[in-house]
């Protein structure tokens, strides 16, 4: 019996160094800025075999969300203007809010859980997460989910 695969989303700083030099080599693969899987993992400085090991493991986030729902869960201080803030993020990256739901605060601090479907149109999810965190009184974004 085949193992089902599992997936985790997980920040870029806990990734290790081979598995981004990976993603790099693959970049330039596609970019044409390297003609040969020998030429792209010279200029990121691996080995071939740690490119053909790990290289159908890995890609970038967005590059792989389009047409999905994601499901977000948020800590955020209950602050007036701040949903309508979150809300705003998303919609500059151009992504489809599916739906909302907000706890009532306790000690000042609200659970949020949205859902978000990402769309041909919808620019770097990854971007878009980072711009989500940065808000003033968002204290954390995690992906519950992705469909």
């Amino acid at each position: 019996m085949q193992k089902k695969s599992e997936y985790y989303v997980v920040k870029q700083k806990a990734i290790p160094e081979v598995l981004l030099k990976v993603v790099e080599a693959k970049k330039l693969l596609e970019s044409g800025k390297a003609a040969t899987i020998q030429d792209a993992v010279e200029k990121v400085d691996i080995s071939r075999s740690s490119f053909y090991k790990y290289k159908d493991d890995i890609f970038p986030f967005h590059d792989n969300a389009q047409g999905t729902t994601i499901t977000l869960s948020l800590s955020i201080d209950d602050e007036p203007g701040l949903l309508s803030d979150l809300l705003k993020v998303i919609a500059d990256f151009g992504a489809n809010i599916l739906t909302i739901h907000q706890s009532i605060p306790i000690n000042g601090v609200a659970a949020l859980s949205i859902s978000v479907q990402v769309l041909s149109t919808t620019t770097d999810v990854s971007r878009m997460l980072d711009a989500m965190e940065e808000e003033k009184g968002v204290r954390n974004v995690k992906i519950l989910a992705r469909e």
